[in-house]
C-alpha cells in the first residue's frame, strides 16, 4: 500500500538535504564562522584600535566657558546632550555612558585686573565628573584629558603675570570625582554582538541568494515542479537548513566569547536564548535580501557585487567594529537606518544591560518595517525558473 504524501515531511527532507549541503560548504564555514571568530580573537586581545569616550554633558551645565568648548573640539570625546538625568546615570551603571560631565562658573572666582592680580580663594570654573566601574581604561583617559585641558587654561591666564612677578599659578578649576558602582564594560561585550551580526548578514545574504540562484540556473526548482512538493516547502526547507546552522553558529561564537573572553551575559542561560531569537529575526530579515538578489542576479558572477553593495555599507556603518558614535553627525544618521546597526544595539543590551525582548521593541519594529519592505521587493523580484 502506498504511503500518503506528506508535505511536512518532504519540506523536513529538504531542509535535512540543504544542511549537509551547507555543512560541506567551505564559504559557508568561513563566513558564519572562522571569520567572526578570527576577528573576536583580533579584537579581543587589542582592545580595539581606536578610541571613544562617551561623555554625559549633565542638565544646567555651562556650555560657553573654555573648558566645555575645548572638550568639544578633541576628536575621541564625544558628548551626550540629549538624555535626561535619569537616563544618564543608568546609562553610567550600565556602561553606555563613561562619564557625566558638570560644568559650572564660579563668579566669585578670581579675576586678573590690568596692574594687579586679585586672587581669590575659589577657582573660576567648579567641574564634576562621575565615573563608574563600568568605565574601566576610558575613566582614566578622560581625566587625562581634562587635567591637560585645565593646564593650559591656567598657563595661558598667568603667562604674562609670571613674567613680571613670582606668583604661583593657582588652580583655574576645581574639580570634583565621583565613582558610581556598575559593571565594567569589556571590549569583547562590543564587538562580539557585532560579529554575531556580520555572520548573520554574509550567511543570510550570500548563502541564500547563491543558493536559489543555483537551483533555478541548474533546473533543480523546475524538476520539484514534477513533484507533489509545494512551492512554499521548497523556501521553507532551505530558511530551516540555514536557521539552524546559523543558530548553532551563534550558539558557539557566544560560548567561545563567554568562557575564553568574558563576553558578559547577564542572565546566563536566558540571555543566551534571547540572543537566539534576536538571531533568528535577524537572519530572517537578511534573507529577503537574499532572496531578492537571487532574482535580480543573471548568473552567479553577478551575486557578489550585488551583495556587497547590501553587505559593505552595513559592515562598516553598523557598529559590527566601531562604535556608531565615533562617526561624524551626517554619518550617524545613516547609520541608524541600517538593520544590522539595530540588530547589533539589541544584541548588546541583551547580553551587557540584561534587557528582554521587551526592552528592545524600539529596535524590534525597525527591524519589522525593514522585513516588510525587503519581503515587498523579494516577491516582486524572485524568480522560480
Amino acid at each position: 500500500m502506498n504511503q500518503k504524501y506528506n508535505n511536512t515531511r518532504a519540506t523536513l527532507a529538504i531542509a535535512k538535504a540543504s544542511f549537509r549541503s551547507i555543512l560541506r560548504s567551505p564559504s559557508a564555514v568561513v563566513f558564519s564562522l572562522a571569520f567572526p571568530l578570527i576577528f573576536i580573537v583580533v579584537f579581543a586581545n587589542i582592545g580595539g584600535g581606536g578610541m571613544s569616550i562617551n561623555v554625559g554633558v549633565a542638565k544646567g551645565a555651562d556650555t560657553l566657558n573654555p573648558v566645555y568648548k575645548v572638550l568639544a573640539q578633541n576628536k575621541i570625546i564625544h558628548l551626550i546632550k540629549n538624555q535626561t538625568t535619569d537616563e544618564m546615570n543608568k546609562n553610567l551603571a550600565k556602561g553606555s555612558i563613561d562619564a557625566i560631565l558638570d560644568v559650572k562658573v564660579n563668579s566669585k572666582g578670581w579675576t586678573i585686573l590690568p596692574a594687579l592680580p586679585a586672587l581669590a580663594n575659589k577657582a573660576p570654573f567648579e567641574v564634576n565628573v562621575q565615573y563608574s566601574h563600568a568605565s574601566g581604561d576610558k575613566g582614566a583617559v578622560l581625566k587625562s584629558v581634562l587635567n591637560n585641558i585645565f593646564y593650559n587654561i591656567q598657563s595661558e591666564q598667568f603667562k604674562k603675570i609670571q613674567q613680571v612677578s613670582d606668583i604661583p599659578i593657582p588652580n583655574a578649576v576645581d574639580m570634583k570625582e565621583t565613582v558610581v558602582s556598575g559593571r565594567e564594560f569589556k571590549y569583547i561585550d562590543f564587538i562580539l554582538p557585532g560579529q554575531l551580526g556580520f555572520s548573520l548578514l554574509s550567511s543570510g545574504v550570500f548563502g541564500t541568494a547563491f543558493v536559489f540562484l543555483s537551483l533555478r540556473l541548474t533546473l533543480v526548482i523546475k524538476r520539484f515542479f514534477a513533484t507533489p512538493v509545494k512551492r512554499y516547502s521548497i523556501v521553507l526547507g532551505e530558511a530551516l537548513a540555514r536557521i539552524v546552522f546559523s543558530l548553532l553558529g551563534a550558539l558557539f561564537i557566544i560560548m567561545v566569547g563567554h568562557f575564553a573572553f568574558g563576553f558578559t551575559l547577564i542572565h546566563g542561560f536566558v540571555t543566551v536564548l534571547n540572543m537566539l531569537v534576536l538571531c533568528t529575526i535577524g537572519l530572517i530579515i537578511f534573507m529577503g535580501f537574499g532572496f531578492t538578489i537571487s532574482g535580480i542576479a543573471k548568473n552567479e558572477s553577478s551575486v557578489p557585487p550585488i551583495s556587497n553593495i547590501i553587505t559593505m555599507p552595513q559592515f562598516l556603518l553598523s557598529g559590527t567594529f566601531f562604535s556608531v558614535t565615533a562617526f561624524p553627525v551626517w554619518l550617524q544618521h545613516l547609520s541608524n537606518v541600517l538593520p544590522l546597526t539595530h540588530l547589533n544595539n539589541a544584541m548588546r543590551k541583551v547580553a551587557f544591560e540584561g534587557a528582554g525582548l521587551g526592552d528592545v521593541t524600539h529596535q524590534l519594529f525597525i527591524l519589522l518595517l525593514w522585513g516588510i519592505g525587503v519581503y515587498a521587493v523579494a516577491v516582486k523580484t524572485f524568480k522560480w525558473e
